[in-house]
């Protein structure tokens, strides 16, 4: 066995007559135990937050959507679809008409969007899963879908055929026009179903037929505004990426879910990056406690030391033994932490033993890449520490 290693591990395990030293080691060790706990578990935490948030986000929005680069407006011919219907890697698609108008009930007042879907858009996401009112609208009808938010704003009830919703959206053409009653198209919509998910997806959209909303905002039949899409299990995005491009050429965009809530994910990156930092600024201060430590111990060991330097053995050799030894107290208080944060985690996930009401538990999520990050930035912050502890090591030491 290698004489450094056979030392840092007998002065690794076994106490010191100094009782002070025992308990400033004792201390560094479970402050690395703990550090490591609390980044594994904020790291987790976060996680499961995020997860939270995006599935709300996800249940609006399909795996891929397709917008023009041009206009407003684009136009799926008959090849392309039967184009779409062939694919290998797509599931289901629907055709969007999505514009913001203007709606009145009740001399009350909002702008929102209006959107148009045909009868494969339950399939391609699981908005009417969310419904918690009412029901799905029937093609070809005037029957709506809004959101809670637009509903409370409005004071609006369902199958409340008396009192329609007006819509308002602006005449398509151009030149001046002189009489502004003429300047708008206007519908009557009659809520059938509300939906919830969330404050900004509440208040932003009203679900119509797909019909409806072309002659509502004077489309032609084959205009659309985006094209969504539901991919199977186990697609390639890249490859669907580039049979969509050599089917509708490039005067289309296409969006993922993280494009299209690029600013939500650009805010969770940002957030989980301040909160590993924040973590990691406690670990550096836990291991400098252990720096600390370990030159406790050198001054303590310093008659043995000369022994050891007067019999042969090297500086570098003496410097490797601390070394080392702050190694084996960081490896044992980074798996002793580590095993303790992961049983924790796991216990949270699948027992609910923190609830944030009677019937939601607080969300967490274990994921390997978070224990990786946590070893590395022990192992490397560890790693660090002992070097720097080491190297006061020195031949002062032996005189």
């Amino acid at each position: 066995m290698n004489l450094s290693f056979y030392i840092a591990k007998r002065y690794a395990v076994s106490f010191s007559k100094n009782k002070a030293i025992n308990i400033i080691t004792g201390i560094a060790s479970v402050g690395i135990i703990a550090s490591t706990m609390a980044l594994f578990v904020f790291l987790s935490v976060f996680s499961g937050l995020k997860e939270f948030s995006l599935n709300f986000a996800n249940a609006s929005d399909p795996d891929l959507r397709l917008e023009t680069t041009t206009g407003k407006t684009f136009v799926v011919n008959p090849k392309q679809e039967e184009l779409l219907k062939k694919s290998e890697a797509i599931t289901s698609y629907s055709k969007i008409i999505e514009e913001r108008v203007y709606f009145m009930y009740d001399n009350k007042e909002l702008v929102a969007h209006i959107k148009g879907v045909d009868s494969r858009f339950i399939q391609v996401t699981d908005f009417n899963n969310h419904l918690y009112a009412g029901e799905w609208f029937e093609n070809n009808s005037e029957n709506v879908v809004v959101g809670a938010d637009i509903s409370r704003k409005l004071g609006l009830g369902l199958f409340d055929y008396n009192n329609g919703l007006e819509a308002y959206a602006p005449k398509p053409g151009k030149g001046n026009i002189e009489n502004p009653n003429e300047a708008f198209n206007k519908v009557l919509l009659f809520p059938s179903g509300i939906y919830s998910i969330n404050e900004e997806l509440d208040s932003k959209y009203v679900f119509c037929s797909i019909d409806l909303a072309k002659n509502f905002l004077g489309l032609k039949n084959s205009e659309i505004t985006n094209l969504e899409i539901k991919l199977k299990v186990g697609a390639n995005e890249n490859q669907v990426r580039e049979e969509l491009t050599s089917i509708f050429g490039k005067s289309i965009k296409i969006k993922n879910r993280a494009q299209l809530n690029d600013s939500l994910y650009k805010m969770l990156q940002s957030e989980n990056l301040f909160i590993y930092l924040f973590s990691t600024l406690v670990v550096i201060l836990t291991l400098f406690c252990l720096a600390g430590a370990i030159v406790m111990i050198i001054i303590d060991k310093r008659d043995n030391l000369k022994t050891l330097y007067n019999i042969g053995v090297t500086q570098t050799s003496i410097r490797t033994i601390f070394f080392t030894q702050g190694i084996i107290i960081t490896m044992f208080g980074l798996f002793i932490g580590l095993g303790l944060a992961i049983g924790i985690i796991l216990l949270q996930q699948h027992l609910s033993f923190i609830m944030i009401t009677p019937t939601m538990p607080y969300p967490v999520l274990f994921e390997w890449q978070n224990m990786l990050i946590v070893i590395m930035t022990i192992v490397i912050l560890g790693l660090i520490s002992s070097w720097i502890a080491s190297g006061t090591v020195n031949k002062k030491l032996f005189s």
